[in-house]
């Protein structure tokens, strides 16, 4: 039987790698198998020893990161303010960082290019690797020390029929940005092999042959444009080696503001539209053929001139290909796809004729394509060894539930009162608009999950920085740290606890909750997860991961008219068969509740004018406008240098005001005095509760949640489901990128809106909207591939706008299926990379568990941060992004994810948007000038809002759209006379 072909895909920390793969193993039925640029395995032995004992780490996948303890900043200068490493602006139109002095701006307010024109000025010296201070690129993924040995690239490269050289940000011309690659090219005749070049592989190779790679006039980065080939029109004469033949018209998508120069500037305009000199090796690339153009009018901006964008070239006498668009992007036709076909039929062929055949026995270094489960990489326990208390607390829980209809006029918050009144600590998701007050347009939720008696529950918190995580149960007086080091970081700790505690599911479940992990994970988490250290010491001790086992839960099923109370007993725990028991105490409480009308009369803004007392005295300070837009200058500077294609830009807004929540739990035998109950009553009123209410009823949303757990408070009303995955394994995404406001008139106050969602759609469906919903489609199909596989991602809703209670959104519905056997976990042909050199070098061995199944936490794990909140390519948007918003800012809760993963295996999450948060330890002594100047403690809230920053975004606008996303939690909690 003929073997599989191999492919090897050299990633250059793209966020659309697995895309390409994907399409690879699926279009060609080939083994795929990925290496990054700068793995240190492609070092020497000594220079694999010293990376080895200074800072190299592993991630679970195989990937790696360098990890410097040296801090840097850079600023990009915008129209003569600059951003400092600390995200404060100065008006003086000097960088200050702490590497290289000052950077001067233009005489047009643009940025000075370095030499080859590709990225700002100061990035040349100041932008930093993992920290520290280097001629290097901002994936924080090579060091300057990374030399690659041709010898291990050759080597490797002879397991495999082909090559393919990934897209990635950055240029060709910095060695940092293309790492191992630009070895490719030197290879010498009796080592080639066929090689495409994507995007940046395709950059490399143009720069390779004596190309120039430049800015292009204006960057596409998501644009969508018709590919100029000769295709049909080739003979088999002409066309030797021209992937593009028999190939028809199809359009595909850019991600690209750089372009490769061979000459084309030079073919006079006659000599172009005849159309044999565009066909034609120019005088600077003699050894490049020309196969491929994009033609793009500049006629708007006045010029009246066509801008000449190569698309894909070959190589005169090597088996070297490349293309500058994506073929694996959602929006690339698939007419597309036979470019692909001919290239490896083309590849094939060059192989067979020079008699080249890969080696197909030894061990190489590259991994397979998709990531192993997190259940495959626990240490297998011996049968007989000692369980900790925290792996077997809980284990093996059984369900008992009870259903109570839902009384009219009942809301979620009037449960919470009725059965949680006196808790401290709460956790609601809350499908606010599908209450039946909610207008039809709004209702996209079924569920609301209120998670009970959290005192009792056992809860997972890590630190990032801490190579532990702490495991709580309160209640029977147990904690400790555990080594996160046997578990390979805090998402396999979580995976085992959760797998102790699995309930298989039997039949249909009335309700996607029935008990299980519920909490919130921060973005710094996120950053931590994709390879980007935090600066350390950090300023706090706050959790980022914060997780509690829910055993008691309330489910609310709106559509149905029902609630569901449920109760997990731990094996061994008798049943509360009695009426004393919480199910049936609670099912009385609820049965009692009436029609009653409370969340609305006891929230303060709300009630009756006669009743309302005046909101506590706010301080509000949000971001300067002019600070804000000079960080939207920078952002696209960064764009047009290939740095990123998107950059989520974000600011916050704090407010402060009297500390309002109270522990509120009093002895209902000797109650406190008259005028202490009317204290905390006043202080109930002006509770995080009461704002959650407050916003709640004025801005239904359909992921909603208030979080009270530990230290943190989080009132949301955020409109965007992250990810949910059920029992089957079928993940789904909902990227959200596109929004208008919904109001009448159509222009009102100079902001753009729409009254009906076909005007909504006119306004949203245009190049700019479009093109920030795609990069995000993209980027979540990546995260998805990279745990389904390939051939297991579809996008079955593209680019939809759908109707809210205030505003239009644009979405993208992305599904994933997971792998369904546990043969899946681990290829066979990528066990050796996976479990064997790496992980021995990773300090402790990695037996391969007993459970290899994937479940939604991996995808969840390799997901975050979310997409929608970064930018992408991911990694390197975020380290832009932290420059530019600041190195010790940290966003926190705000662009994390709050849901829970139940224990049959279901999961839902929500981006923490369009909310307000603070924090228990962050507390302000304010002066009050009414009182004779009394210093009081005022507790500080924060807001964070923003938008995604592309080419093709102003200043102006994206200042607009941060407000307008600010002003709807801070108005909606705080009341509409707030003033910004």
């Amino acid at each position: 039987m003929q073997p599989r072909p191999r492919i090897l895909f050299l990633d250059a920390y793209d966020s659309f790698s697995n895309n390409i793969t994907s399409l690879l193993t699926t279009l060609l039925d080939a083994d795929v198998f990925v290496l990054p640029i700068d793995d240190p395995l492609l070092c020497e032995v000594e220079a694999v020893k010293e990376n080895q004992n200074g800072h190299h780490h592993h991630n679970g996948n195989g990937s790696h990161h360098q990890q410097n303890n040296g801090s840097t900043t850079h600023g990009v200068i915008t129209n003569g303010a600059t951003v400092n490493g600390n995200g404060s602006v100065n008006g003086n139109g000097l960088v200050n960082g702490s590497t290289n002095g000052t950077v001067n701006d233009t005489a047009n307010g643009t940025l000075n290019e370095s030499i080859n024109g590709s990225r700002p000025a100061s990035a040349n010296n100041s932008l930093p690797i993992n920290g520290s201070a280097s001629n290097g690129p901002l994936n924080g993924s090579l060091s300057s020390k990374f030399t690659p040995s041709l010898s291990r690239l050759r080597t490797e490269l002879s397991h495999y029929d082909a090559l393919v050289c990934g897209p990635g940000p950055g240029h060709p011309d910095h060695d940092a940005d293309v790492g191992a690659m630009r070895l490719v090219w030197q290879l010498a005749d009796n080592d080639l092999l066929p090689v495409l070049g994507v995007c940046l592989g395709f950059q490399s190779l143009v720069a390779a042959c004596g190309g120039r790679v430049g800015r292009l006039r204006r960057g596409l980065h998501g644009m969508v444009r018709e590919v100029v080939h000769r295709g049909r029109k080739v003979t088999a004469e002409e066309g030797e080696g021209d992937v593009f033949r028999g190939v028809g018209r199809f359009k595909a998508t850019l991600y690209h503001s750089l372009c490769g120069d061979v000459g084309q500037a030079e073919i006079a305009q006659a000599d172009w539209e005849e159309g044999e000199a565009k066909w034609r090796s120019l005088g600077k690339c003699p050894d490049l053929i020309p196969l491929a153009w994009v033609e793009e009018e500049h006629g708007e901006d006045g010029l009246g001139e066509t801008e000449r964008i190569l698309m894909a070239v070959k190589h005169r006498t090597k088996p070297f290909w490349g293309v500058q668009y994506h073929p694996e992007s959602v929006c690339t036709e698939q007419e597309g796809n036979k470019v692909i076909l001919n290239w490896f039929r083309e590849a094939q062929r060059w192989n067979e004729k020079s008699g080249r055949v890969p080696v197909r026995d030894g061990h190489a270094l590259a991994r397979a394509a998709r990531k192993p489960s997190l259940l495959s990489q626990l240490v297998a326990v011996s049968p007989g060894a000692q369980r900790k208390w925290w792996e077997t607390l809980g284990a093996n829980p059984t369900l008992r539930s009870l259903t109570v209809p839902l009384p009219p006029g009942v809301q979620v918050p009037d449960i919470v009162d009725a059965v949680e009144g006196h808790s401290v600590e709460r956790i609601v998701l809350d499908s606010a608009n599908a209450a039946p007050a909610a207008s039809r347009a709004d209702v996209r939720g079924r569920y609301s999950i209120i998670a009970t008696c959290l005192d009792e529950a056992l809860r997972v918190e890590h630190h990032v920085g801490d190579a532990y995580a702490t495991v709580t149960a309160s209640a029977a007086g147990l904690s400790d740290k555990v080594p996160l080091v046997a578990y390979d970081g805090v998402w396999g700790l979580v995976a085992a606890l959760h797998e102790a505690r699995r309930v298989p599911a039997e039949g249909e479940e009335d309700t996607p909750f029935i008990g299980g992990f519920m909490g919130y994970v921060t973005y710094e988490q996120g950053l931590h997860d994709i390879g980007i250290p935090l600066e350390q010491p950090r300023p706090h001790r706050r959790p980022d991961v914060s997780l509690s086992w829910v055993t008691k839960s309330i489910v609310v099923d709106h559509l149905q008219g029902v609630i569901h109370v449920q109760q997990l007993n731990a094996e061994g725990e008798e049943e509360e068969m009695t009426t004393d028991g919480w199910l049936d105490k609670t099912a009385s409480v609820l049965r009692s509740l009436g029609g009653s009308t409370r969340s609305l009369r006891d929230t303060p803004e709300l009630a009756p004018r006669k009743n309302r007392h005046h909101p506590p005295r706010l301080s509000i300070q949000p971001p300067k406008p002019d600070e804000y837009e000079t960080k939207v200058r920078i952002c696209q500077e960064y764009i047009a240098a290939g740095e990123s294609y998107e950059l989520c830009l974000t600011d916050q807004t704090t407010i402060t005001r009297p500390v309002s929540d109270l522990v509120l739990r009093t002895s209902s035998a000797s109650p406190p005095p008259l005028k202490k109950r009317k204290q905390q009553q006043q202080k109930q009123q002006d509770s995080s509760w009461t704002l959650f209410k407050t916003l709640r009823h004025r801005q239904p949303a359909p992921f909603a949640s208030y979080l009270r757990l530990g230290g943190a408070t989080l009132v949301s009303a955020s409109p965007e489901r992250f990810l949910t995955y059920d029992r089957a394994g079928l993940c789904s995404m909902r990227p959200m990128k596109g929004t208008v406001r919904k109001a009448l008139p159509e222009v009102a106050d100079g902001i753009t809106t729409a009254a009906t969602l076909e005007q909504a759609e006119r306004i949203l469906h245009v190049p700019k909207e479009e093109a920030e919903n795609l990069m995000i489609v993209d980027l979540v199909r990546h995260d998805l591939h990279g745990v389904c596989g390939a051939g297991r991602v579809k996008v079955p809703e593209l680019l939809k706008v759908e109707e809210y209670r205030s505003v239009f959104q644009m979405i993208t519905v992305v599904e994933g299926l997971l792998p369904d056997t546990p043969a899946d976990a681990v290829p066979p042909a990528a066990a050796g990379a996976a479990n064997g050199e790496r992980n021995g070098q990773n300090g402790h061995a990695k037996p391969v568990g007993l459970v290899a199944r994937y479940t939604g936490l991996d995808v969840l794990a390799a997901s975050l941060p979310p997409g929608s909140m970064t930018g992408a390519p991911k990694k390197r948007s975020c380290e832009i992004l932290r420059e530019i918003e600041g190195r010790n800012h940290e966003r926190s809760l705000y662009s994390g994810v709050v849901g829970y993963m139940c224990a049959t295996g279901r999961g839902d999450w929500s981006v923490t948007i369009r909310s307000l948060f603070r924090w228990d330890d962050e507390l302000v002594r304010v002066v009050d000038k009414d009182e004779e100047g009394t210093e009081k403690t005022h507790e500080v809230w924060r807001i964070g809002a923003g938008g995604a920053v592309t080419i093709l975004s102003t200043p102006e606008g994206e200042r607009e759209e941060m407000f307008t996303k600010l002003s709807g939690p801070l108005r909606g909690a705080f009341g509409e006379g707030v003033c910004l």
